[in-house]
């Protein structure tokens, strides 16, 4: 996952989430409340085994390092695997310059489930893991790869067994599941920091929201899950997912508490996240926003184990799994 950078200003907190409907719409008819079969919402159950084996999956490559042998096997797998249950599966390829001037080739992947319907969401992931674990206690570490386990592999993990419940039960919308590649390859802590810095995080999200995988590509909004698979995490409402789309916050956050699961969503406001929404959301115009552990009790403020060697299956909770699956698991379905 990317450099994060925190501002100290934060939104102030919208307490209207669970304000109560006025009394017009809070009177409902008998028949009103009967539900038909037409109108009846069918959610699938989220299996967070099943989200857990595909994280599982990814870690078995190695790193997922760009320009590398496990970075290859891994995207091929993942093609494979969404085009046993998506509609349709793309991969769109192309080239980025790394902070140090590396020519990286990259692919970002793209599944799409009821391709001709014109109301879409899309959900996403980055698929890549960081080349350094510049955040390692051991700095003899700092220049190894991590496995991603958390940042990156648990939110695509999440994102396969949802495309899997898709393949199984269609939405009633359009859903583009995008897996970005090339997120996590930015300056490192050990290098120079330079003006650009910040723009040599999140490469495959830069590129598709300049250059969408379909001409004119439009999508009433978009989720990005990052670090979504710690134990005990906990996510609060980031700051630019606040700033670009405050509904679509409100919407899963409420979701989150109607499923009871208000101890990992917290109605609190999060820091900024220079992370894949902040660029979807400044080139593409499409509300993105992003779902991801934040931890003040840690020096960078993110899951314990960020860019370290520890960032490895051992560490995912399926239990954090299946409750970010449920959430946005709901989200999708009960979407019209």
């Amino acid at each position: 996952m990317s450099y994060k950078n925190f501002f100290t200003a934060l939104l102030p907190l919208v307490f209207f989430f669970f304000s109560c409907e006025n009394g017009k719409n809070a009177q409902k008819t008998a028949s009103e409340l009967t539900s038909n079969k037409e109108n009846e919402i069918i959610v699938p159950p989220f299996n967070a085994d099943s989200a857990y084996a595909y994280v599982a999956a990814q870690t078995s490559f190695g790193p997922r390092v760009p320009n590398t042998a496990a970075h290859q096997k891994c995207a091929l797998y993942l093609q494979n695997k969404l085009s046993g249950y998506a509609d349709t599966v793309m991969v769109q390829e192309f080239q980025m310059r790394a902070f140090d001037g590396t020519i990286l080739n990259g692919k970002n992947i793209i599944a799409s489930f009821n391709p001709q319907n014109q109301k879409r969401i899309f959900l996403s992931a980055h698929w890549d893991s960081r080349p350094f674990a510049d955040h390692d206690p051991d700095a003899a570490n700092h220049k190894t790869p991590i496995d991603g386990a958390n940042d990156g592999g648990s939110g695509v993990g999440v994102l396969i067994e949802l495309a899997r419940l898709l393949q199984i039960q269609k939405a009633k919308i359009g859903v583009d599941i995008i897996l970005f590649d090339l997120e996590d390859y930015g300056t490192p802590e050990f290098a120079p920091r330079t003006a650009n810095s910040e723009n040599t995080w999140a490469l495959g999200s830069q590129y598709w929201s300049l250059n969408p995988h379909y001409p004119n590509y439009n999508a009433q909004y978009g989720i990005l899950l990052d670090m979504v698979g710690a134990k005990n995490a906990v996510f609060r409402m980031e700051y630019f997912s606040m700033l670009y789309a405050p509904q679509i916050v409100k919407d899963v956050w409420k979701t989150a508490a109607t499923l009871g699961f208000s101890d990992y969503f917290l109605l609190e406001n999060g820091s900024s996240v220079l992370d894949d929404h902040y660029f979807i959301n400044r080139n593409s115009q499409i509300p993105t926003i992003d779902i991801i552990q934040h931890d003040s009790k840690t020096a960078s403020g993110f899951y314990e184990h960020w860019h370290t060697l520890n960032d490895n299956l051992q560490n995912i909770d399926k239990e954090t799994l299946n409750a970010v699956g449920q959430v946005v698991t709901q989200v999708v379905y009960q979407e019209k």
